[in-house]
């Protein structure tokens, strides 16, 4: 019945107007959640490709949420799938990142995760500025982009305390524009770093910024880790590989400060989740840094509560 439901919503125009993308990052238990294509449920985590669809949050049990107090029952969506100005003008960003903020505060308190543990990132690809608008109105501050052009452009709109993930493929020869343009005061973390290349150039590109700036800054990356072993997804392989990385960008990068790791996982497989938390110990190790202090970013736009 659910599933026959589902199918009547999407058909009936329901589902993904908006894509939104949810970061846990928990404090001490630093933990990223991402989604994507999240219709009203706008949210969960950082949805990067649309081969892809989503991310969700980190090591907790999956556990029933409470019904919403903010929005007993889900919101309605009066507009069907279309990325056309017409449909995103309908959608109601204030109702639908209310009703995902309740659905993090139910996951949050039934995993008796602390306060202000949980950063939701907009996902805001191929969204018009005044859907940022209104979703900046709410109090939102962070937003996730997936092309490099289409983040410059915007970050040069909205209003400058609005904090920029990366979140899709990033070319190196796009790493410096993106930098420069963007700046390190607004752009907050590269989350889909795999090689050296990249780290290189984005180093690069963040010394030549620092060079003229009295407050010299670093940028923050995640590394991406294959924990499937998907030739389709992209990331290094957890042990060896990610541990040869992390030593050449720490010894290499002085500008580029690695924050967290990220993966994106196979569909239905939560063991990919304990495979990054595993990754997280090493490189903690490596770093000479407590493990929460790394965030994990992870999952799928189904399952962030776990």
């Amino acid at each position: 019945p659910q599933q026959s439901r589902r199918e009547r919503e999407r058909r009936s125009g329901k589902t993904s107007v908006l894509q939104f993308a949810m970061a846990i990052i928990g404090g001490r238990q630093a933990v990223a959640a991402y989604a994507a294509s999240i219709s009203l449920r706008t949210a969960t985590s950082f949805s990067s490709y649309p081969s892809i669809s989503a991310r969700t949050l980190g090591p907790a049990h999956r556990l029933p949420l409470a019904p919403s107090a903010v929005s007993p029952q889900r919101p309605n969506f009066a507009m069907s799938a279309s990325t056309s100005s017409d449909a995103d003008a309908k959608v109601d960003i204030a109702s639908n990142i209310a009703y995902v903020r309740q659905r993090i505060d139910d996951a949050m308190s039934s995993n008796e995760r602390p306060e202000g543990s949980v950063r939701l990132v907009a996902v805001s690809k191929t969204k018009p500025l005044e859907l940022l608008q209104a979703a900046y109105e709410t109090g939102q501050r962070s937003f996730g982009e997936n092309y490099a052009q289409e983040l410059m452009a915007k970050s040069k709109e909205m209003p400058d305390d609005v904090s920029w993930h990366f979140i899709g493929p990033l070319q190196s020869n796009k790493a410096a524009p993106l930098v420069k343009t963007v700046g390190l005061d607004k752009l907050a973390c590269i989350e889909t770093v795999s090689t050296l290349k990249l780290a290189a150039k984005l180093n690069r590109a963040v010394e030549t910024l620092n060079e003229d700036a009295e407050e010299k800054k670093k940028l923050g990356i995640y590394i991406q880790v294959n924990t499937s072993g998907e030739e389709s997804k992209s990331g290094v392989s957890p042990g060896s590989e990610i541990a040869g990385l992390v030593k050449q960008i720490t010894e290499e990068c002085p500008w580029i400060s690695i924050n967290g790791l990220m993966t994106i996982g196979a569909p239905g497989d939560d063991s990919c989740f304990d495979t990054l938390a595993q990754c997280r110990e090493e490189v903690a190790t490596i770093l000479d840094r407590d493990p929460n202090d790394l965030d994990l970013s992870m999952g799928m736009s189904g399952d962030f509560e776990v």
